[in-house]
């Protein structure tokens, strides 16, 4: 095994892209933890994107893997559900909070992601003002792919399936087609305004079009894991959808009275809204994105 050494230069890449809360994050303070999805699926809550884990007779795959300092306690996590051994990772996008764990997770697995993920993680990113170096090569997908792919292990098959123009320009979501639960990665924010990425190629129209399209994928009792956020359902995943429309029909139809940014935000959503506002995404955060991302095109 590599030394440890080598994932610095991605622990700053990681960080720089996921923001200065997370730069400041004491990692013992940090608990992974397991919760039951469905029969063999897991999902596991620490700092950072949720992970989705399948544990069965092929071993261990998860989704995502969170941040580099972090790795030995998910490698823990994941002893305490399945002795076999890591067989796959996959990657919903290229944030550091679902691939900094990859450098060290890719010395003994399969990274399997879109092809801009490896675009990406493979070469400096600018973020406003800063440079971020490229994520060290242990960690980049191995196996990549344009629309989708299909992984066949423990007893089910596993689909990534690209949505385009969405959170970013590399997502993905992940449907253990058996188990009948999709992993969405931060197309999902359960309960909360999302973070479109707009500078990485993410788009409000894509991802309310993206969100629909797993809408009609899906049925009643499909279980949704988010990329942050509790465990949910379709019923979550309809509610985040209508939000999407909502708040979306609200900005652009203020936008079409000339109304700019700054009057916007002083007018605000509708009140049904207010309990989407988070510290990550309050609400005047949530708009601007909004008013950004059409308005560019408009």
């Amino acid at each position: 095994m590599k030394p440890l050494l080598g994932c610095f230069p991605v622990l700053f890449f990681v960080l720089a892209l996921s923001g200065p809360a997370d730069a400041q994050q004491n990692w013992d303070e940090v608990n992974v933890e397991a919760h039951p999805v469905v029969g063999n699926i897991y999902m596991l809550t620490g700092s950072g994107g949720n992970i989705g884990v399948s544990v069965g007779d092929d071993g261990i795959l998860i989704i995502d893997d969170q941040y580099a300092p972090l790795a030995d306690k998910i490698k823990s996590a994941l002893r305490g559900l399945h002795a076999g051994p890591l067989k796959f990772v996959l990657n919903t996008h290229f944030h550091g909070d679902h691939v900094g764990g990859n450098p060290i997770f890719g010395l003994e697995a399969t990274i399997i992601a879109h092809t801009n993920v490896r675009k990406r993680v493979s070469t400096p990113q600018q973020r406003g003002v800063q440079t971020i170096p490229a994520m060290v090569e242990e960690g980049w997908p191995v196996i990549t792919f344009d629309e989708e792919v299909s992984v066949h292990f423990n007893g089910e098959e596993i689909r990534l399936v690209h949505m385009p123009g969405a959170h970013t320009d590399n997502d993905s979501y992940v449907h253990f087609t058996g188990s009948d639960v999709v992993h969405m990665g931060d197309t999902f924010f359960n309960g909360r305004f999302p973070f479109v990425d707009l500078r990485s190629g993410g788009t409000v129209d894509g991802l309310i079009h993206n969100i629909a399209g797993v809408l009609e994928l899906i049925g009643p009792d499909t279980r949704v894991i988010p990329g942050h956020g509790d465990l949910g359902g379709r019923a979550d995943l309809q509610s985040y959808h209508g939000m999407l429309v909502a708040t979306t029909e609200a900005v652009r139809a203020m936008m079409a009275e000339g109304k700019t940014l700054d009057e916007i935000k002083a007018a605000g959503l509708p009140d049904e809204w207010s309990g989407y506002a988070s510290d990550f995404v309050p609400e005047a955060r949530w708009i601007e994105t909004i008013f950004n991302s059409y308005g560019s095109a408009e």
